[in-house]
């Protein structure tokens, strides 16, 4: 990853400039900078999925943002509402096309979202995919309802989020890090069980001792091959597993009848539409949710906080500062 020198963005008919403020790092920008991601992505491209700035000019037809308003870009550009389809993915910010780890960028106004007044830059920063997912896991697909329950993987970004819209929605948490530490700062944020899966490593029978025998609600599954079957023995009975995350692989064996007699849904979580992001704004904005960061880099520190990902200390979002 180097620096680079790019003319100033211009806006078209229906194009938003924005001078950016802050941006947030993903384990997806990870494995992108990495080319583990799609070792096929056209290069140069700009890393980053998530970011924040400042309109600066706007296109002819413009009417979604004027001058001065803070606004984020939506990760799917061209998904504004309803399922998901190959044409509304084709155009995710940070790859395949670029991203948000620049001084200034244009977008479709389409494609970009105000962001809640209550937040500071970075904070505004970490909402885009992080945030998104989680509301999209258990808000929009996953319907929480109060008094369910939903087990969480780590304490990343997506994690995190899923514990403060669970707790917003009146759900009992049960959340999972190998640090002792770390759990100690969840139950402030609201978490009502933990678990350290180090010293307990069948987390998922402990879970269902949490439960009654009866398992989760709905489960966040983040690490991937390493952990998935831990999650098919820990969801409950007609339960909802939310795939999110490979942290530790992506193959694994799966027992197909544990999810048929079950009758467990098991679905994949691409972020959201733009339609879900705002109303997960609206949401953060009524209960004024504060995102939690870790770290904040300068600009010029931007491949020290991909090293920082990198080495999964964090608890929270990493966000680097322009």
């Amino acid at each position: 990853m180097v620096p680079a020198e790019l003319p100033e963005p211009v806006a078209g008919p229906g194009q938003v400039v924005f001078k950016l403020r802050a941006a947030s790092l993903n384990f997806r920008d990870l494995l992108m900078v990495e080319g583990r991601y799609n070792p096929r992505q056209p290069l140069p491209l700009i890393p980053l999925s998530d970011g924040v700035g400042e309109v600066t000019a706007i296109g002819a037809g413009v009417s979604r943002v004027k001058v001065g308003d803070k606004i984020a870009g939506n990760f799917s550009q061209k998904w504004i509402s309803g399922e998901p389809a190959r044409a509304k993915l084709s155009a995710s910010l940070g790859g395949p096309i670029d991203g948000m780890l620049a001084e200034s960028r244009v977008l479709d106004q389409e494609g970009v979202v105000h962001v809640p007044e209550h937040l500071t830059d970075e904070e505004a920063a970490t909402l885009p995919c992080a945030g998104l997912t989680a509301w999209n896991a258990l808000i929009n697909t996953g319907r929480l309802k109060p008094g369910e329950v939903v087990l969480l993987q780590g304490t990343g970004g997506v994690s995190i989020f899923a514990l403060q819209f669970a707790k917003a929605a009146g759900a009992r948490v049960i959340i999972t890090s190998s640090s002792d530490e770390k759990l100690e700062r969840t139950k402030a944020l609201g978490a009502d069980e933990v678990i350290n899966y180090k010293t307990t490593a069948e987390w998922d029978k402990r879970a269902k001792e949490l439960t009654a025998g009866v398992g989760a609600d709905h489960i966040i599954e983040v690490g991937g091959a390493g952990t998935f079957n831990k999650s098919l023995r820990a969801i409950r009975i007609g339960g909802r597993i939310s795939v999110i995350g490979n942290l530790s692989g992506n193959v694994t064996e799966v027992n197909l009848i544990s999810i048929l007699m079950q009758n467990i849904c098991v679905q994949g979580m691409l972020v959201g539409n733009r339609d879900g992001f705002e109303a997960m704004n609206r949401a953060i904005a009524l209960h004024r949710i504060r995102p939690v960061i870790d770290r904040v880099f300068s600009f010029d520190e931007a491949p020290e906080a991909f090293k920082y990902m990198s080495s999964g200390s964090h608890f929270g979002k990493i966000c680097i500062r322009f």
